[in-house]
């Protein structure tokens, strides 16, 4: 049995994360990406961090499938390995914020109670909930990896949506929805849900203000888009609300 180690302690760095901000003009944060398997979480990634890219921004992505391939290769699919991949990721991705990146992580991380330990491991305002809500339906019409087809078969076991739960966020801080593309001169009120934000620019300015985001995503949570350049636009324009992408005062 191994044995926890007690003998550590925490050595703190002369470079704190006040000044990681003012050189890199942006704060650390984690940007967590939640849902099933299909959702576009993956690919909303790489869009928002190809976004930050053009901007001059530093950003880097934590896929959930890609560390299986080497920190998380000795997990399976139970609910406590599920638990203890969540928390590998969490702990890889608060290295990364207190760098000072923005850390985008693609990930099912299907239990709200592992996520909520995510959060509690990071400071203040340096975890943001991004719940990326496509319907089963739209998930297993994808099935970009066949397992879908494969679960309803019955050879894959606890899978997410199928015979194994998941739990949606219940306050996300951005809750993406999808939207059909809206017919030819139909207004964008009509493709939008009522109470919902349109995302609707496919690609963001790099030079553009900060208070041009803002007004795409304000105090609202929910962001509806048909397409993965939509949500991310989404996304970005919330780190710009936040504050998170603009060098900090002073600088």
């Amino acid at each position: 049995m191994n044995q926890v180690a007690t003998n550590v302690r925490w050595h703190h760095a002369t470079i704190g994360p006040e000044e990681r901000a003012q050189r890199l003009g942006q704060r650390g944060v984690v940007v967590w990406l939640t849902g099933l398997s299909g959702a576009g979480k993956s690919t909303i990634a790489a869009r928002v961090d190809a976004l930050l890219h053009a901007r001059g921004r530093h950003s880097y992505i934590l896929d959930g499938d890609n560390l299986r391939f080497g920190l998380c290769r000795d997990l399976g699919f139970s609910p406590e390995d599920r638990a203890e991949n969540v928390r590998r990721l969490g702990e890889a991705a608060r290295l990364l914020q207190d760098a000072g990146l923005i850390v985008l992580v693609a990930a099912i991380s299907p239990y709200r109670e592992d996520r909520a330990r995510v959060r509690e491991r990071l400071p203040p305002g340096g975890f943001l909930e991004v719940f990326v809500d496509a319907p089963l339906a739209v998930c297993e019409s994808r099935d970009p990896k066949g397992l879908y087809r494969r679960a309803r078969a019955g050879e894959i076991a606890g899978f997410s949506g199928i015979d194994a739960p998941y739990e949606p966020p219940e306050a996300p801080d951005l809750h993406l929805t999808l939207v059909p593309h809206a017919p030819a001169g139909a207004s964008s009120s009509a493709a939008t849900p009522a109470g919902a934000t349109s995302a609707v620019s496919p690609t963001i300015d790099a030079t553009a203000d900060a208070s041009d985001d803002a007004s795409i995503v304000r105090d609202r949570s929910v962001a509806a888009g048909a397409t993965a350049d939509d949500h991310a636009a989404a996304i970005v324009a919330l780190l710009a609300a936040r504050g998170l992408i603009t060098p900090p005062a002073g600088t």
